[in-house]
């Protein structure tokens, strides 16, 4: 299988094993680039018998996926084009009624017979916080790493899947906790609250998780696929009627109070490197 034409990915297979290094500067942003790209290499990957665990980790020691790019609230076309984008890189693969992309992409990873790892060093924030919780499994950097959900600093909510996964993993009172607090969150914490597996020293973090998605892909193909259809029968599955009521409400939430918001912070120094090693402290004051 290929995944040479994939702009803002770099993926090596060797050994079983896809590591997927997210480069696309300047802040890997999930634009109408970076979409289409993860959703296209989703759908190829699903049937490449070469494959048995998947590692996504970012180019950029400071952002994982920064979030997504403040032009969805900014410019009306740009959503839809990014969508389009995306629903055309990875043909056949439909997108269900009442869902939008990032929702779509968030059944399509979950459901894939590989292991998906996410290898946390530096922040994601908002569609990238999102993403990296639609991964198996998730690992983060002690004292260099963040997640969040600032949506609610824009006006909006996490509507790409991060008010329904981020109550699975956490529970409904740190879901309402993390999302309408908007807090970012590091490593420890993160771990104590569900969002990851392991909180894991700086230094530690490469060989760790180098060293599970080895061991893991050593393993029979027919193990992991059958472990995971059986751990998925324990787990409740999310009702897709949860991700329509996330995005009747991020729609209903967009208009001109939203793009205004929006302006201000772009001018404030939103979507800069500076100013998104500081967003929630800009995103308060504005």
């Amino acid at each position: 299988m290929s995944y040479a034409d994939l702009p803002a990915l770099t993926i090596d297979v060797s050994d079983g094993v896809a590591t997927v290094t997210i480069d696309h500067p300047p802040l890997n942003l999930m634009d109408a680039v970076l979409l289409p790209s993860l959703r296209a290499f989703v759908a190829r990957v699903r049937d490449d018998a070469d494959v048995r665990v998947i590692v996504f980790e970012s180019a950029d020691p400071e952002f994982f996926i920064a979030h997504g790019d403040m032009a969805y609230l900014t410019d009306p076309d740009a959503l839809p084009a990014a969508t389009r984008a995306a629903i055309a890189a990875a043909p056949g693969s439909t997108v269900p009624e009442g869902l939008n992309i990032l929702q779509a992409m968030s059944e399509e990873v979950r459901s894939l017979p590989q292991v998906t790892i996410g290898k946390l060093a530096g922040f994601a924030r908002g569609a990238g916080n999102e993403f990296f919780m639609y991964l198996d499994m998730r690992f983060a950097a002690i004292g260099t790493s963040g997640q969040g959900q600032p949506e609610s600093l824009m006006g909006i909510l996490p509507g790409g899947g991060g008010t329904v996964n981020m109550t699975r993993l956490a529970g409904r009172a740190r879901a309402l906790e993390l999302i309408l607090g908007a807090e970012l969150v590091g490593a420890e914490l993160a771990e104590r609250y569900g969002l990851i597996n392991r909180a894991l020293p700086a230094a530690e973090l490469d060989s760790f998780v180098d060293t599970l998605a080895r061991r893991i892909a050593g393993l029979r193909p027919e193990v992991i696929s059958i472990t995971k259809a059986a751990v998925d029968a324990v787990a409740p599955p999310i009702p897709r009627a949860a991700y329509a009521v996330e995005n009747e409400g991020l729609f209903a939430a967009f208009g001109d109070e939203v793009t205004e918001l929006a302006h201000k912070l772009l001018a404030a120094g939103i979507q800069t490197r500076e100013g998104e090693r500081d967003h929630e402290r800009i995103a308060n004051s504005i």
